[in-house]
């Protein structure tokens, strides 16, 4: 772009076809393959391909986040210039948003709770009364009629307002960490969808939790609170422009994570390692304790609410909606001998967990077919699920046998009519109680806490426990991947807890383990089976069951279980990623990559688009207008070396970026001739919190022709730090360099510089340095790969 007679004649012109290209790629093809088959039925075999991912309901252009400090001119002056005072109000508004990222997490958590107990409540209620009455068609209607009723709400918000509401929104939270912008995926409209929808999904009665929706409000609540509210009615507060860039407002969308798994599951503890094991990519010890700082603040006021909850001031609401199984009092003992069924149960949830994740691959493609066709199609199938869930639910229990109640317990225990309770009555005679209803005819938390129930070994029938653990399977594969908000963890503890409580009746004599603990550790092992998480999972647990002596055998379990299952296929987040087309770059490398250099990689692609250090406007508008390139080197061309071996050189000043290079448009930040900008006229025109704005696009801006043949100097407002990489080095050790940093742009340096050559010969970009997008050029290594 050195040359001044590049610049377009007409610049006018629209280029054709720009918005179809990778706007990470150096490329200037037009060789898109059809968006509507893109990620989930092939990909394009290039090497930069489309940066397109299934976002909502459609696939949407994706972009990388700027985690790295953008070292211009502007910056440096702000840090030379900042107070001490100021420095300690950053500091101090960066706990208060941790503050309210828990406190209104905590809030929000309990409210979704409220409303969940006591709409499922009341409506079971009714239920029991029309059962009870023998009026069981009515029973029947009435409980399908209401499921459909709470289903439609979830659904049609989903459908219409907010497609990014639905699921569970941890992948996008893990692909955001790692630096992968999903649009729309923490406005404000999907915090509110998130929140009706889980209530009237999770009320239904479907088979999902609300724990991975919170974990998604907690992440919309902390995006929303550090860029001062929805980007239509954003608050321009002054306190507020510390917060205006991709790296802080990344440390406060883990904290939201880290409090919505926190306010599923009460666990603070649980919630800081899940963000660090699975959502986070980048971490330090600060972010530690502003995460401990927002899942504490989300235990308070759990906490408060509960004790309120116990006054009878909440409806249905006692400790009912949030997962807790205590056995603190639970005398846990077990042998060495024990150790087999423990490894028993690990081996099995191991490969469940992987068939589960293969399965649910599988459901998910035929899922997206479907959701293809129209809004229509899929409104239809989430009803579809909830007619089917609720004539399971209703009509199994009649296949199970009444038992006989335990002479030993108290009359007003068993059997129960009333709210909940582990002995339910359903169309059995009094003295009687059917354990199927116990289990199928109740909330999902309930469900949980009846079927992790400490002795009560003698509780449930055997058959009744593989109906329960034959449909929650079939219903964990076909209520995932509606358009509702859903959470995985809570269908896994079903499944885990109903093959648990199969082998602890099978083991039964041969072990001093009960059947409820049996139940718990199968939870865990189909968890560490199917998502992969060992550590968080373990304190999780841990904090749940509220008893240190289970930690030996729950961290066996879960070790096995994660082996088992990495044996065979990735996690089930992976999976989705994978799915939905979002760039994610893993932490470990292929071995193959260490065979191949970023120079070897960067000859494979056009030659890179530079800008010089003084520009003129006319280079700048066509370098916008015909790339979608975020990224362009700044060189300068006859500069004085201070070694003084050479008379002049080439030299890469820096990279400026392609929203900076917009506003200067936008303020017609022009010299008639070519020169160099005096600082204070840089600090005249721009501030950096502007600079941290991405808004804007180069066809909203006109140029006219007078203009054109001006200059801009682009000296104050590139970054003279860029990460540079020579081009001699693996593309292995080049991509830890660029997770670990969160780059957005690698520079590709000449391991030898010669007269006239420019001093950079590529660019690298997330695309670039995906293993499909680098095998689909270099076929040869995939064989290496099969080898390795």
């Amino acid at each position: 772009m050195g040359d001044e007679s590049n610049c377009s004649m007409n610049m006018e012109e629209e280029v054709q076809g720009v918005e179809e290209r990778d706007p990470e790629s150096n490329s200037n093809t037009n060789n898109t393959p059809n968006p509507l088959h893109e990620p989930l039925l092939k990909r394009n075999r290039t090497l930069s391909s489309n940066p397109l991912a299934l976002v909502g309901a459609k696939v949407s252009y994706i972009e990388s986040l700027d985690y790295e400090i953008n070292e211009n001119d502007l910056f440096k002056q702000d840090w030379r210039t900042r107070s001490r005072a100021q420095v300690l109000q950053y500091i101090f508004l960066k706990w208060s948003l941790a503050f309210l990222v828990g406190l209104l997490t905590g809030v929000i958590a309990t409210l979704i709770n409220l409303a969940i107990e006591n709409i499922a409540g009341y409506k079971l209620l009714a239920v029991v009364q029309y059962i009870h009455k023998e009026r069981y068609m009515a029973g029947f209607l009435y409980f399908t009629g209401v499921n459909f009723l709470l289903t439609f709400v979830a659904a049609i918000l989903c459908v219409c307002f907010a497609p990014t509401a639905a699921g569970p929104g941890i992948p996008e939270i893990k692909a955001y960490l790692n630096g992968v912008d999903t649009p729309n995926m923490y406005g404000a409209t999907t915090l509110f969808v998130k929140i009706i929808g889980s209530i009237g999904a999770v009320a239904a009665g479907l088979d999902l939790g609300k724990e991975g929706p919170l974990v998604h409000i907690g992440s919309c609540i902390a995006s929303l609170l550090g860029q001062g509210g929805p980007d239509n009615y954003r608050i321009k507060w002054r306190w507020l422009r510390y917060f205006n860039n991709d790296r802080d407002r990344r440390d406060l969308i883990t904290c939201g994570a880290s409090s919505g798994v926190c306010a599923a599951f009460r666990a603070p503890v649980g919630g800081v390692l899940f963000a660090l094991e699975e959502v986070a990519t980048w971490w330090r010890s600060a972010l530690l304790w502003r995460t401990f700082f927002s899942t504490a603040v989300v235990v308070v006021i759990l906490r408060a609410f509960i004790e309120l909850c116990h006054e009878g001031k909440c409806g249905l609401f006692g400790e009912g909606g949030l997962i807790m199984f205590d056995v603190s009092n639970v005398s846990v003992s077990y042998h060495v001998m024990d150790i087999i069924p423990v490894a028993l149960i690990g081996v099995i949830g191991g490969v469940l967990g992987s068939l589960y994740n293969h399965v649910l691959h599988k459901v998910l493609r035929l899922y997206n077919l479907i959701n293809q066709k129209g809004k229509i199609y899929k409104l239809l199938l989430s009803l579809s699920v909830a007619l089917f869930t609720s004539a399971c639910q209703y009509g199994l229990p009649f296949l199970a046998k009444c038992s006989p109640c335990d002479p030993s317990l108290p009359k007003s225990i068993c059997p129960t009519n009333g709210r909940s309770g582990n002995y339910k009555q359903f169309n059995c005679p009094d003295g009687h109680y059917n354990d199927l209803a116990t289990l199928l005819l109740t909330t999902n938390d309930d469900a949980v806490r009846n079927i992790f129930s400490s002795n009560t070994p003698n509780e449930f029938q055997p058959s009744s426990i593989l109906i329960f653990f034959a449909l929650y399977c079939i219903l964990g594969l076909v209520t995932f991947g509606i358009a509702v908000p859903s959470g995985l963890f809570l269908p896994i503890i079903l499944m885990g807890s109903g093959y648990g409580r199969l082998l602890a009746m099978l083991m039964g004599p041969h072990t001093n383990i009960d059947h409820g603990l049996f139940a718990v550790l199968g939870a865990a092992s189909l968890m560490a089976g199917s998502m992969r998480m060992t550590v968080s999972l373990c304190v999780i647990f841990l904090e749940l069951t509220n008893n240190l002596l289970l930690l030996p055998i729950t961290m066996f379990v879960l070790l096995i279980a994660k082996t088992v299952g990495d044996s065979f296929n990735p996690s089930i987040y992976e999976i989705i990623l994978h799915l939905k087309g979002l760039p994610f770059m893993d932490s470990n490398p292929e071995p193959w990559m260490r065979n191949l250099t970023v120079g070897e990689l960067v000859d494979v692609k056009p030659a890179v688009v530079t800008l010089r250090g003084v520009e003129k406007v006319c280079n700048i508008v066509e370098a916008l207008r015909n790339t979608t390139h975020n990224g362009f080197p700044v060189v300068d061309d006859g500069v004085v070396p201070p070694t003084r071996l050479v008379t002049e050189a080439r030299e890469l000043h820096g990279m400026i970026l392609r929203a900076h290079l917009i506003q200067v448009l936008k303020k017609r930040w022009f010299l008639k001739e070519a020169r160099r900008r005096e600082e204070w006229e840089v600090r005249e025109k721009f501030t950096w919190v502007e600079l941290a704005e991405r808004e804007g696009k180069i066809e909203e801006v006109a140029i006219t022709r007078d203009e054109m043949e001006m200059y801009v100097d682009l000296h104050p407002l590139t970054n003279t730090t860029p990460f540079t990489v020579l081009e001699s080095m693996s593309v292995a050790k080049a991509m830890v360099l660029f997770r670990q940093v969160g780059l957005r742009h690698l520079l590709v340096v000449p391991k030898y510089q010669a007269s006239g050559v420019s001093p950079v010969i590529g660019i690298l970009t997330r695309q670039d340095l995906l293993a499909h997008n680098i095998l689909s050029v270099f076929p040869h290594l995939a064989k290496s790969k099969k080898r390795n």
